[in-house]
C-alpha cells in the first residue's frame, strides 16, 4: 500500500485553471510571452499541434502555438482552443482595431478636443475611429488649415482636464507646417503629424485600386492634379467620397497616420 505523499508545492506555483476561449475570427488577444497583440485570422492544425495566426492593427501577422495559458484576453490569462464548426462568429473589433463594446453608450463629451486640418481629415478619422471616440467622449473638429494654429491654441482653454491634440498634414522637417507646429509649446497640447501632403495619401493605394498616388508638380493644386493624373473627373469632392468609400477599417490606412491618431486619442483621454 502506497503511503500518502503531501503536495508541498507552494500555492503561488500551482497551476490554476483558466478559461478556454474559442479562437473565433476577429477575437483580439495578446500572446503572453512576446506581448504581440492582434486579431485572430485563422486557426490551423499542424504536425506540431494547433496554431493561431494573429494580425495586429498595422497588418503584421504572426503564427503562435495554441498552448495552455498562452494568451491574454482583456488582461486575463486564457487558453485558446479551436472554434467548433459552425459556431457563431462575433465581431470583436471596431474599425480602428479596438475591442468592440456591444451596447456601449456614448460618453458625455470631454472638455479636451482633437483638431485636424480639414473636413476630409475629420471624415476619415470619424470613419475609422468614430466608435472609439464616442465611447471616450472625444470630439474632433477641423480648422481649414493650420496657418493660425498658435493663435487657435492660445484661445483654447487647455489644461490638465482639457487637453488639446492637433493632427497636422505634411509635418516633415523644413516644411511650413513644421515651423508653425514648433511655435506651440505647452504640456497640455500635443501636436503630431503625418508625412503626406494631404490625408488622401494616408489611404493605401491598394485599397483605392490604384498603383500609387501620383506625383503632382509644385505650384499645382495637389488634389486637382491627382484627379487629372488618375483620369478622374476634376471634382475633388466626388473624388474624396470615392476614396472614403474604400475605407472600411484601419487596414486601409498607412501606419504613419494610424500611430499618430492613436497617440492623440491616448493623450486627450489621459486621467485628469
Amino acid at each position: 500500500m502506497r503511503s500518502y505523499q503531501p503536495d508541498l508545492t507552494p500555492p503561488w506555483k500551482k497551476s490554476t485553471p483558466v478559461p478556454e476561449v474559442p479562437a473565433e475570427p476577429d477575437l483580439v488577444v495578446e500572446e503572453a510571452v512576446t506581448g504581440f497583440c492582434g486579431a485572430v485570422i485563422r486557426c490551423e492544425k499542424t504536425a506540431q499541434g494547433p496554431t493561431v495566426t494573429l494580425e495586429d492593427r498595422f497588418g503584421k501577422a504572426r503564427v503562435f502555438p495554441m498552448e495552455p495559458r498562452g494568451f491574454l484576453l482583456e488582461g486575463r490569462v486564457v487558453t485558446l482552443v479551436r472554434p467548433s464548426a459552425g459556431g457563431p462568429v462575433r465581431p470583436a473589433r471596431t474599425a480602428s482595431g479596438s475591442v468592440a463594446v456591444p451596447g456601449a453608450r456614448a460618453r458625455v463629451a470631454r472638455a479636451g478636443r482633437i483638431y485636424v486640418e480639414g473636413r476630409h481629415d475629420a471624415e476619415l478619422v470619424e470613419r475609422v475611429w468614430g466608435d472609439d471616440l464616442r465611447i471616450e467622449g472625444v470630439v474632433v473638429e477641423y480648422l481649414e488649415g493650420v496657418d493660425d494654429l498658435p493663435a487657435i491654441v492660445r484661445e483654447f482653454a487647455h489644461g490638465p482636464d482639457a487637453r488639446l491634440g492637433v493632427l497636422v498634414d505634411h509635418l516633415v522637417p523644413g516644411s511650413k507646417e513644421s515651423r508653425i507646429a514648433a511655435q506651440v509649446t505647452d504640456a497640455h497640447v500635443l501636436v503630431v503629424g503625418h508625412p503626406f501632403i494631404d490625408v488622401w495619401e494616408a489611404v493605401k493605394p491598394s485599397s483605392v485600386g490604384i498603383p500609387g498616388w501620383p506625383a503632382v508638380p509644385r505650384g499645382q493644386d495637389w488634389k486637382t492634379g491627382v484627379c487629372r493624373a488618375l483620369g478622374w473627373p476634376e471634382n475633388t469632392g466626388a473624388a474624396w467620397q470615392h476614396i472614403l468609400s474604400k475605407v472600411s477599417s484601419y487596414k486601409d490606412l498607412e501606419p504613419q497616420l494610424l500611430g499618430r491618431v492613436e497617440e492623440l486619442i491616448d493623450f486627450v483621454t489621459l486621467p485628469d
